[in-house]
């Protein structure tokens, strides 16, 4: 077709037009579809991060590292930052498997959370298969917190430094640590870390903490106490792994509460909320439910910094191996298709 100066003319302008509807959201049809924004944008308009744990395995999945990149702004490694996988050998270290994920959250543009340096379980063989003096094993802990924490500097944003720490009861837990070092281990582990990393935020974190009781009664007391001695401790992680069960932490809104009022920050680190299996609409309802009212719990305390799924999707979750007969407990499913979790938390993110 032959155009003359004035249709060219009008060609640009209806061009023009067209990009200044898009531009203002008046497009339709799958372009417009593709501009929705995602936990991530919407989580940010609040000033918080929607993140999701993952593992070093299954990066070779391209449906999963999809959503994983492109739906979330955090990410925390599930395993590849454990003792037994950075420290294998006493004074050898292996980096490899957090490295991978930190370069796959740089190339995504999202933070990382370090997780974790002290812990009971999945220790190396070397540090559980013999008796350490109390000098030994401080040095042990000092190097491996030093050295991973420095290793890292600058490419975490927060470091849950020790994991796990009490019993249900609100008792210490006797791990290896507190038997041979006692209570004061945490202490230390917080300032070894804040020597290695200044900027970095320093974190405890636990389990069945969610709601007010005797185990967040501890960690409340323990927090209060070191905020007081000029220990280094910014934030309490509170893991969140829920089960339909037991029953939603109707206290939970008022614990981040009191967490902040000592300074601190607050973050919902593991998230997930299984059930018994088979799923139906009605737990799958009820579930949904309660990631709405975890999401708002958290948006309704400014000191409550984000929210990270533990892996977003049924098909990498840790629970069906650990809970015999329970699953289902991510907002995706095996197939990676939105559960009504999903819609739940994009309407409590507004």
């Amino acid at each position: 077709m032959r155009t003359t100066a004035r249709s060219r003319t009008r060609l640009r302008l209806a061009g023009a037009l067209a990009a200044v509807l898009v531009a203002a959201g008046a497009a339709t049809g799958p372009a417009a579809a593709a501009e929705d924004p995602t936990l991530a944008d919407l989580a940010q308009r609040h000033g918080r991060y929607f993140g999701s744990a993952t593992d070093n395995p299954e990066l070779t999945d391209t449906a999963y590292t999809e959503i994983l990149g492109h739906e979330f702004d955090q990410i925390t490694p599930g395993n590849g930052m454990k003792w037994y996988a950075t420290e294998p050998q006493q004074g050898v270290f292996d980096w490899s498997a957090g490295d991978e994920i930190v370069e796959l959250a740089r190339t995504n543009r999202q933070k990382v959370r370090g997780h974790t340096l002290v812990w009971h379980s999945q220790l190396p063989g070397w540090l559980t298969g013999r008796e350490w003096t109390a000098d030994e094993l401080r040095a042990v802990l000092k190097n491996h917190i030093q050295a991973e924490v420095r290793h890292y500097r600058g490419k975490v944003f927060a470091w849950d430094v020790v994991n796990e720490a009490f019993n249900e009861d609100g008792t210490y837990r006797e791990t290896v640590f507190y038997k041979t070092l006692g209570p004061g281990y945490i202490a230390d582990a917080l300032r070894w870390a804040h020597q290695a990393d200044p900027r970095v935020k320093l974190y405890l974190n636990d389990y069945n903490i969610e709601g007010v009781g005797p185990k967040s009664d501890a960690y409340y007391a323990l927090a209060r106490q070191l905020r007081a001695e000029g220990v280094p401790l910014h934030g309490i992680g509170l893991q969140a792994h829920l089960a339909l069960q037991y029953g939603y932490p109707d206290t939970l809104r008022e614990n981040l509460g009191r967490f902040a009022r000592l300074g601190l920050d607050t973050a919902l680190t593991e998230v997930d909320i299984r059930m018994y299996l088979p799923a139906d609409e009605t737990k799958l309802a009820t579930q949904a439910d309660w990631y709405r009212r975890l999401t708002e719990d958290c948006l309704a305390v400014r000191r409550c910094a984000g929210i990270t799924l533990w892996d977003y999707t049924d098909r990498y979750s840790w629970i069906p191996a650990f809970f015999e007969g329970e699953g289902a407990a991510l907002p995706w499913d095996e197939d990676l298709v939105p559960k009504p979790a999903y819609h739940a938390i994009r309407e409590a993110l507004g």
